[in-house]
């Protein structure tokens, strides 16, 4: 670290701007100072943008942004800002769309070039210190933008232009059905439709390591989560099959951290052996979540074993004192990816003595390694399939692992731990919220429920503005939270509110969501569609207010909010939030029938959409009991609401008898059923009225 220079990212508090604040660059952050200066000065900006845990943008600062000359040479000619994509996802949509339509690919670090109006006109990913990988060296590519600046600064205005106009073009989807009525109840798909989705995504399906497509590979639970749902319905096994293949490959593979818990963002490889080790708070997330509902759908013990596995991680590594969770670990250690995670046999063989033949038979090490000569833990068989050919007793094995694990676990305690991004993002923690408190459900852990019980009151305190009880922020460090919350933020915070009130059926969860939707619906919508802006209207920093859809390695806010949007308006009889769910569906579902696999969360609003909903009321002094039983099961389109008593402020609750005996209410398309008293009646009438015979 180059103690001789600060520049004025040193007042910042996010950890990958101050990773770059001793740089020699005079980087600043995103704001007034910088972007007037390049008004002022006529200067083209340069946009540099990256995050805590990504490992090239760790290289190109030690090779570009730490050499003098190069930075000599960027401070010179450039207004030079440093972005953290994790504080400003508005600014990343933006430029990321750019360079790609430059490009035709993207990534990170994201280098862009602006105009002194902040309109882009050129960019790329990583650049070398010299020309290799088929790339230009960094300093060609600054010297090329000087000297096209200097000679041809009209032609560049032009097509700088062109390109904020193509990103204008590209962001109107969605306008053509701003004529549809808002009471329009039309039914969007069918069940044939649904079956097309599935054999679309198994064209893209790795049948022998699980997973969808070739290296690198990513997660993808929302495919995953989509084809256990298809199972539900229609009773497919090919679909279970693949979601559970691919869940168990990822636990049993390197992707997974087999010591402490934990899943890094991607595999580099089809076998998931290789991952880039950063571990994400979403990721993380993402994964309890759809391991809740493989156990739910399973009962198989192993996936209940890795949610706590996973949740234990996330309170040893990632929770802060106060109750939020922490953004993400690092890849690298000492310089190195991967340093903090990899063994070598040797080392194994000293920890555990007797028990490394057994071990490292196991988890696939050996003297050369599998993976640049050093060892990643992976398992390449069950416990099941290791243990019956060796003729080993499958309790006693499970319990001699655990005992090696927490060995090597202490062993590597003593390494240099991969840097925390420090950071607490809303999003991310409404995510996580929503997951552990699934988790608290399913497993019926109190411990859990505490745990999402206070994270949500943390949440509430630290993010709300001070003058606007609505108004949230998207990120808190050191007591300080900065930057109004997009429109993600809003989105799975009040998905984690209507999963949250099932943890305890308080129905303030319910009104908060209900205000937070409210407030979503006044100051994120598109005026010309159904969609929702990423950004507040309020907001004024940004050439482009755009809008996703794309369900990627999170779910996109316009998904989340258009299912949050069907629940809401059963639970409250909001009619109108019902024809605008159904609206964002019909406005894209051309695309989400062609590429599920880029539009996981609507795929599954599509299924929802022709199976219906289950509307489930249980009333009376057994509520809690009643209620719990049947959320243990795995029914995965149904909105409930319980209470001991009615109550009229709720339209699902109002008019229904109470006092004995408990009676459970089935309502789903319009019609509802008398009464049950038992739980195994209901889910017998729910059970005919969801499964369809598999075609």
């Amino acid at each position: 670290m180059h103690s001789t220079f600060t520049n004025r990212l040193i007042n910042e508090t996010s950890p990958y701007l101050l990773q770059h604040a001793y740089n020699p660059v005079e980087w600043y952050p995103w704001g007034e100072e910088a972007l007037q200066k390049a008004k002022v000065e006529g200067k083209i900006i340069l946009v540099s943008i990256g995050y805590s845990a990504c490992h090239w943008c760790h290289v190109m600062e030690r090779e570009s942004f730490e050499n003098e000359s190069v930075a000599n040479l960027m401070n010179a000619n450039f207004v030079n800002i440093k972005v953290d994509r994790e504080e400003r996802p508005d600014l990343d949509h933006i430029y990321m769309d750019a360079v790609q339509a430059i490009s035709g690919s993207g990534g990170w670090p994201l280098n862009v070039f602006l105009t002194p109006q902040a309109k882009p006109f050129y960019g790329g990913t990583y650049f070398p210190p010299q020309k290799a990988y088929g790339k230009s060296s960094w300093t060609d590519v600054l010297n090329s933008i000087i000297q096209a600046w200097n000679e041809r600064k009209n032609e560049i205005e032009a097509q700088a232009e062109n390109l904020t106009d193509h990103l204008l073009r590209a962001n109107s989807f969605g306008a053509i059905v701003n004529k549809i009525e808002l009471n329009n109840e039309q039914e969007l798909t069918t069940i044939e439709q649904c079956d097309q989705m599935f054999k679309t995504i198994m064209n893209t399906a790795d049948t022998q390591w699980g997973g969808f497509g070739k290296a690198p590979k990513f997660p993808q639970t929302f495919t995953i989560q989509y084809l256990l749902r298809y199972h539900y319905f229609t009773g497919n096994k090919e679909a279970l099959q693949q979601a559970l293949l691919s869940i168990d490959k990822m636990l049993m593979g390197g992707i997974y951290d087999h010591i402490a818990g934990g899943l890094a963002r991607y595999s580099t490889d089809e076998e998931w052996l290789a991952p880039h080790f950063e571990k994400m708070l979403y990721d993380n997330a993402l994964l309890i979540n759809i391991l809740c509902d493989a156990y739910q759908l399973s009962t198989d013990k192993k996936y209940a074993d890795a949610i706590r596995k996973t949740i234990s991680f996330v309170q040893n590594e990632l929770l802060s004192s106060e109750g939020g969770f922490y953004a993400a670990l690092d890849a690298d250690s000492e310089g190195e990816e991967g340093k903090y995670y990899v063994w070598q046999k040797n080392e194994v063989d000293d920890i555990l003595g007797e028990n490394a033949e057994l071990f490292c038979a196991f988890f696939d090490i050996s003297e050369k390694g599998n993976w640049e000569e050093k060892n990643i833990l992976r398992n390449l068989q069950s416990i099941k399939d290791f243990v019956i050919p060796r003729g080993l007793d499958q309790e006693q094995f499970e319990k001699t692992i655990q005992q090696c694990l927490q060995k090597l676990s202490l062993q590597r305690s003593n390494r240099i731990k991969p840097s925390l991004d420090d950071k607490i993002i809303l999003g991310w923690n409404a995510l996580m919220l929503q997951s552990i408190a699934k988790a608290s459900v399913v497993l019926r852990e109190p411990a859990f429920k505490e745990m999402a019980a206070t994270n949500f009151i943390f949440l509430k305190n630290k993010f709300t503005h001070a003058e606007a009880s609505l108004q949230l922020m998207h990120t808190y460090k050191n007591g300080v939270s900065k930057y109004k919350a997009f429109l993600d933020d809003y989105a799975y915070i009040i998905a984690a509110l209507l999963q949250l009130y099932k943890t305890s059926f308080s129905e303030n969860y319910l009104l908060m969501a209900f205000d937070y939707c409210n407030y979503v619906i006044e100051n994120f919508s598109d005026e010309e569609s159904c969609f929702f802006y990423f950004t507040h209207q309020d907001q004024k920093d940004v050439i482009v207010r755009k809008k996703e859809i794309y369900d990627g390695a999170t779910a996109s806010g316009n998904s989340v909010m258009a299912e949050n949007l069907l629940q809401l308006s059963i639970i409250f009889d909001n009619a109108q939030w019902r024809a605008r769910s159904n609206q964002m569906l019909q406005a894209i579902s051309n695309s989400i029938l062609k590429y599920p696999g880029s539009f996981g969360v609507w795929a599954s609003l599509l299924l929802f959409q022709v199976m219906g909903i289950n509307e489930v009321v249980v009333i009376g002094a057994n509520y809690a009991n009643l209620s719990n039983d049947i959320l243990l099961k795995y029914v995965p389109n149904i909105v409930m609401m319980s209470s001991e008593n009615g109550n009229e402020a709720f339209p699902l609750l109002a008019a229904k008898p109470s006092g004995q005996p408990d009676y459970i209410f089935l309502c789903k398309n319009y019609s509802c059923l008398a009464p049950f008293t038992t739980t195994s009646s209901l889910f017998l009438e729910i059970e005919k009225s969801n499964k369809i015979k598999t075609r």
